[in-house]
């Protein structure tokens, strides 16, 4: 053959061989029902209602990305530093209108191309509500849409009060419920007026009616959180379903205490819901039931605590239930509500649910049955508990498969070795006096480490999904915490002053979080300098009214809130002033157990005090179980400087593409990155103007591809106001 023959052969092959290739990757990418799992406008928290979070958009790909510029930044202008705002919302899009809330929970429709405001409501604007029971800043993850014909309507919670919106106007309507307010503490079944009652995840729209969940106390005085459906027209309750059986219903009888059900709260869907629109089933994760850390009264496995719920979304009639964690008393409550899948295993095609866990684990089931696409064991665990009353259970469930995300121990050899001689020294010592490396060891009054810690593993982030290859990518804390158990001291009958009175109410009802020295732990401020800060009737007015993650203690009479701010303001010339209210009697509220604070086990640098990574982005192959890939998530300045990867803490969840990408914020170090889905290589990083700790969206108009996040920041770092858009430049 001559030159040019031998040229053109291998050209044709190698050509031939390139759009092998080409297809195979558009096949990948392809394969999957379109119909149902891609979606360009984002008109649902999560991407849609099956919690995918992903997106068959592919203008921005792996080879483009690099390109990304800033389209627009909206600033809601009410971010507020001093007490630490978030925004943790994953916005929507409807009619190329976004729909987004701030840190003062005021909502706002955008223009998705320009983020041009184009209305905003405040409901703090109108004060048609009392701000003592019913308003008092809530995080927030985003809003609910429904349209039918010509209405349009945005639902969202702010306080108590769940409002109806016209999505085109902002103005409420005044035909849903009270003048377009729903009281969340009415129809509980109970008197819980006054106690804590919120919602921070978005409800969910099935047909015509928006089903919500609730964010309740995590103490003794928690309300219940059954969950409810509401006509999305004129907010009439539609369906109950008591997350704590009552007498006659399944589950009541994994309740020992006959009455539980009319003193025990918590167990409630505080972190969203999937649903499965085609088959009418909606899944609902569960958290625990309240005190989170002491059960000897909540005796017995307490259905439906910390299960995955499959409901008939139209009438709210359990199909199925499992439980992840019997008797739970270290706040492992059910994270993020879990992803929609289709499974291909064996020659099977398997619709499925799958749950991340704060212990790392993923749960599948099939989704009609609930039977366990792998086997799931019943493993034995700790039993001795130092809690008088106290009954755990005697073995928890462990899936076999998929494997976990996070480490499943922490023994000694894992101590932090980056810092310095003194300060391993002191970690070594710590840890060898706590309880460590079970993860289901029992509080203990020298200190129980708790791995995974109390926040995850798996987060409310959530998830994302590729259908094309059933890969589900979750990003993971990796944070040790210790618990250590306090006995509360006997309750004094007489002769108290203010500053006695205060101690022991603020250990009742605040060491938990803020730590028996006051110093705070975690997301919770220290108290130390609140006399710098506060007077005496601003604090008895923050104890009434709670502040986002604090609920408020409206149960508490004004002389007990004064001796509190009297106790935390360290003020003497109060604290000696004669307490006279009588000491409450109800066991069930003055439990004899509490916690001295949420508190990090770190290094005296601060640092965790386990070697990194501290925070993971994981690639976990749904059909087979295997992790494809896992790579640290987020830098540490120090250590970075010293080429050192370490992962950070992350809050907010990834997007996955058809292009190729995975789209995450979350992280401590302020970035936004995009990585390659196949490999976990970094493609793309960007500073924000404050953290991204919330779930991007994406969306396409007018055929070009947007990515949004919000920056709130907050999280001990400073807070911002801003939602920033991605594009790539025009031509």
């Amino acid at each position: 053959m001559t030159p040019y023959i031998y040229f053109v052969y291998y050209m044709k092959n190698f050509l031939a061989l390139f759009l092998i290739l080409l297809l195979s990757v558009l096949f990948l990418d392809n394969c999957a029902p379109k119909a149902d799992l891609s979606t360009t406008s984002w008109s649902v928290t999560g991407g849609g209602k099956q919690g995918g979070h992903y997106t068959g958009a592919r203008q921005i790909d792996t080879n483009n990305v690099i390109n990304l510029q800033v389209a627009w930044t909206y600033h809601t202008g009410d971010a507020d530093t001093a007490h630490h705002s978030q925004i943790q919302c994953n916005p929507i899009i409807a009619h190329d209108v976004m729909y987004v809330t701030s840190p003062q929970l005021k909502v706002a429709a955008l223009d998705v191309a320009t983020g041009k405001e184009i209305w905003s409501y405040d409901p703090q604007a109108n004060r048609e509500f009392d701000r003592g029971a019913n308003f008092a800043l809530n995080n927030n993850r985003g809003v609910s849409y429904w349209e039918k014909g010509d209405e349009r309507r945005i639902f969202f919670v702010a306080g108590a009060l769940l409002r109806a919106l016209d999505a085109r106007t902002g103005k409420p309507v005044a035909a849903f419920g009270n003048n377009g307010t729903i009281d969340l503490h009415d129809g509980l079944g109970r008197d819980v007026a006054g106690l804590y009652v919120t919602s921070t995840s978005p409800g969910i729209i099935y047909k015509d009616l928006i089903i919500m969940g609730t964010r309740v106390s995590e103490q003794s005085d928690a309300a219940p959180g059954h969950l409810r459906a509401y006509d999305v027209r004129t907010g009439k309750m539609r369906w109950i379903f008591h997350t704590i059986p009552q007498p006659g219903e399944f589950g009541y009888d994994t309740w020992e205490d006959p009455v539980a059900y009319q003193h025990i709260g918590g167990a409630n869907c505080w972190s969203g819901f999937t649903l499965d629109e085609k088959r009418g089933i909606l899944f609902a994760p569960i958290g625990s039931a309240s005190f989170d850390f002491y059960g000897g009264m909540r005796k017995g496995n307490g259905l439906f605590a910390n299960c995955l719920l499959a409901l008939d979304a139209a009438t709210g009639k359990r199909i199925w239930h499992f439980q992840m964690v019997h008797h739970d008393v270290w706040d492992k409550d059910l994270p993020t509500a879990p992803a929609l899948v289709t499974l291909h295993r064996n020659g099977q095609t398997i619709d499925a649910v799958a749950q991340p866990t704060k212990t790392g684990y993923i749960y599948v089931f099939e989704r009609a049955t609930g039977k366990p696409v792998f086997p799931i064991e019943e493993v034995p665990v700790p039993l001795y508990s130092e809690m008088e009353g106290e009954k755990l259970s005697p073995t928890q469930p462990i899936p076999t498969l998929p494997k976990a995300f996070t480490r499943q121990g922490f023994k000694e050899s894992d101590l932090n070795t980056l810092v310095s001689t003194e300060s391993f020294n002191d970690i070594q010592k710590k840890y060898r006096k706590y309880k460590t490396n079970n993860l289901y060891n029992p509080l203990s009054a020298e200190g129980t480490v708790l791995f995974p810690g109390l926040d995850g593993g798996a987060e409310w982030g959530g998830p994302a999904v590729d259908p094309a290859t059933d890969v589900m990518y979750v990003n993971a804390n990796e944070i040790p915490w210790v618990l250590t158990l306090h006995k509360v001291g006997p309750k004094n009958s007489g002769g108290e002053n203010f500053a006695s009175a205060g101690k022991r109410l603020y250990i009742q009802h605040c060491m938990a979080c803020h730590g028996a020295n006051r110093e705070g732990a975690g997301a919770f401020p220290s108290l130390v300098e609140a006399h710098t800060k506060y007077n005496a009737a601003q604090t008895t007015q923050l104890i009434s009214t709670g502040r986002r993650m604090m609920p408020g203690f409206t149960q508490l009479n004004e002389e007990e809130k004064q001796a509190i701010a009297a106790f935390v303001l360290n003020d003497a010339s109060v604290g000696q002033k004669k307490f006279t209210s009588a000491i409450q009697a109800d066991t069930f509220l003055n439990l004899s157990y509490n916690i001295s604070g949420y508190n990090k086990f770190q290094t005296k640098e601060g640092y965790p005090a386990i070697q990194p990574p501290w925070g993971t982005l994981n690639a976990v192959n749904l059909n087979t179980g295997n992790i494809e890939w896992r790579i640290p998530l987020g830098e540490t300045e120090a250590f970075k400087k010293k080429g050192i990867i370490t992962g950070t803490e992350n809050y907010g969840g990834p997007v996955v593409t058809a292009g190729g990408l995975l789209f995450i914020g979350a992280t401590m170090d302020g970035k936004f990155r995009a990585f390659n889905k196949r490999t976990g290589a970094l493609l793309w990083e960007t500073t924000l103007p404050a953290g991204g700790f919330a779930t991007p969206a994406a969306y396409t108009y007018k055929g070009k591809q947007y990515i949004v996040i919000a920056c709130g920041g907050g999280r001990g770092h400073i807070s911002g106001d801003s939602y920033v858009s991605f594009a790539l430049p025009d031509k």
